[in-house]
């Protein structure tokens, strides 16, 4: 994941859930690190972890796109949990898990992504959690019963792949698909665009836009005006599970995460 540094503060209440997830997977440690059948399976370290699904009083949530988490070896865990990146150190005894107090970006999101952080503010209250890894996924039980789901994440692939930006957009509009024809189009959260794009050696070259012409709010202009710098210049790009980072030569950066 991108790990540049981004301001983070202690959690409130309600966003404290952000890090529970990936707090709670880290219960299993890598195999062979125990013993039993148990213990066979927990390749849970070094992993990067898509959040799937919450279920709470038997009714199932899907994840918001993009929550994904990477446990350490070293007991902290960071990851993201579609907009807010967050990071928390956690302990251990057996399959059961206790994590320390959270810290998280406090980036405003969509009511859809507010609605799965209460969904799993629910689910991952209690302090210790049971974590099951079988088959490349892994399942976290509170005691009352509620779940987390999770999946090892491959990455998503570059080309053909709707990315929705979640920075610098923060009205989730703005999206971008590049095609192995070398091109990209899409929408900068106000116009369509359309330019060419090239794919080389870990960077990708912009040409000028073609844009349509429509005014919008004063919030989106501002955004897309951030993502037209992209354009008509390189930008390195890396992708990491289910999320783009695009940095360009004059600064400006540019973080999607792959539409399911």
């Amino acid at each position: 994941m991108d790990r540049q540094k981004h301001t983070s503060r202690r959690t409130l209440a309600a966003v404290a859930v952000l890090v529970v997830p990936l707090a709670a997977a880290c219960g299993s440690e890598k195999a062979g690190a125990g013993s039993g059948a148990a213990e066979a399976e927990r390749p849970v370290t070094g992993v990067r972890w898509t959040v799937d699904s919450v279920t709470v009083d038997g009714a199932t949530h899907r994840a918001p796109d993009g929550a994904h988490l990477t446990l350490g070896e070293d007991g902290r865990a960071t990851g993201s949990y579609g907009c807010n990146l967050f990071e928390a150190r956690v302990r251990t005894d057996g399959d059961r898990v206790r994590i320390g107090e959270p810290e998280t970006t406090l980036r405003a999101c969509d009511d859809q992504v507010m609605a799965g952080e209460s969904a799993v503010s629910r689910a991952l209250a209690a302090g210790e959690l049971k974590a099951d890894v079988s088959g490349g996924r892994l399942t976290l039980t509170t005691a009352s019963g509620d779940t987390v789901r999770l999946s090892e994440a491959e990455d998503s692939p570059l080309h053909g792949t709707r990315w929705n930006v979640t920075t610098p957009d923060g009205a989730g509009r703005a999206h971008l698909t590049f095609d192995e024809g070398g091109t990209v189009s899409g929408n900068l959260g106000c116009n369509q665009v359309n330019a060419e794009a090239t794919v080389r050696d870990g960077h990708i070259t912009l040409g000028l836009p073609s844009l349509t012409r429509m005014m919008c709010e004063d919030s989106l202009m501002v955004a897309e005006k951030a993502l037209t710098k992209l354009f008509n210049g390189t930008a390195r790009y890396a992708v990491d599970g289910d999320t783009l980072t695009l940095t360009s030569q004059n600064g400006t950066e540019v973080r999607a995460v792959a539409s399911r």
